[in-house]
């Protein structure tokens, strides 16, 4: 880990501000693991709902330690068993957007909470929110910054296929939020399609990493390569079992005098030597522990909701 990394400038890309939910009861979602080959099989149990809750308090504590803002909900309910996950129902956007998406998983629905809502309303500058939720009943589904890696520089939507990914909600969000849609099919070592964009690739300010070897067509994965290429970043290839150890699945964070990339203690040991060198150019490496949420199908990245809106004064 790299504790002396330089100052390096605020980026649109890397929010100071996140948001993470800390289950009380903790499971594994029976409901979504039709099409998440991430998952595990766990049975509910009080000792893994008290690991979980103690992996969300450790990561947010070490989160805040580097000085990123964390507002901390609590999830008290035994129904959403996939609440630690938080930014696959709502994302926020630079001029004071937020849009809220139609979930696949019928008991994932349940996770949409007006009283996060409100304090974004209450904290932060908020113009307008855009409530995607109504597609459900007709199995459009996008299920937020899992579903879409979001170029928030050069305003590129990166999307992998699937039963979470329907290619009308994308195209709606990028229009009303303006991205340009780059949508490909994309499948694991098995050939069983990935569920979430997320878990394949992860892009920071200066660089992406990304399992190119799982798009299936040839031609759109050199296109997809190419348009990273483009934007200036250092392309780190991960292969298929890095991505199995959750790789891809970090968010690049703005900390009290750095850049940070939060990923799993199982990400950083699946990450080769020169994969590291390169990643500690420019952000400080921070490590955390969520081996038992990880048995959900979803690491780091989908734990933490970035709130890229301005502060109230």
């Amino acid at each position: 880990m790299n504790l002396t990394a330089p100052l390096i400038r605020p980026s649109v890309q890397a929010p100071a501000a996140i948001v993470m939910i800390r289950p009380h009861h903790f499971s594994v979602n029976e409901e979504t693991a039709c099409d998440n080959a991430f998952q595990r099989v766990a049975n509910a149990s009080a000792h893994l709902a008290q690991q979980a809750y103690q992996e969300i308090t450790v990561a947010a504590q070490t989160l805040e330690k580097h000085g990123v803002r964390v507002h901390l909900f609590e999830d008290e309910g035994t129904k959403t068993p996939d609440s630690v996950f938080p930014n696959n129902w709502f994302s926020t956007h630079a001029g004071g957007h937020i849009a809220i998406y139609p979930m696949h998983a019928e008991n994932r629905r349940k996770e949409r909470r007006t009283d996060i809502i409100e304090m974004l309303k209450q904290q932060y500058r908020v113009q307008d929110v855009i409530d995607y939720s109504g597609l459900e009943p007709d199995g459009l589904f996008l299920e937020g910054t899992g579903a879409m890696v979001l170029d928030h520089i050069d305003r590129v939507a990166y999307a992998a296929e699937s039963t979470r990914t329907d290619p009308i909600a994308l195209e709606r969000f990028c229009t009303h939020f303006n991205y340009e849609p780059m949508a490909f099919a994309s499948v694991d070592e098995r050939g069983t399609a990935i569920y979430h964009s997320n878990v394949m690739m992860c892009i920071a300010t200066d660089f992406a990493m990304i399992c190119l070897d799982s798009i299936v067509n040839p031609k759109r994965r050199e296109e997809v390569a190419e348009r990273l290429q483009a934007s200036g970043r250092d392309v780190i290839a991960l292969s298929h079992a890095q991505i199995a150890n959750f790789a891809g699945n970090a968010i690049e964070l703005q900390g009290s005098s750095n850049r940070l990339l939060a990923l799993s203690s199982k990400a950083l040991a699946a990450l080769t030597a020169d994969q590291k060198q390169i990643l500690e150019k420019t952000t400080e490496l921070v490590p955390l522990d969520i081996s038992s949420i990880e048995m959900a199908g979803g690491s780091v990245r989908c734990t933490i909701a970035g709130i890229h809106l301005t502060k109230r004064a």
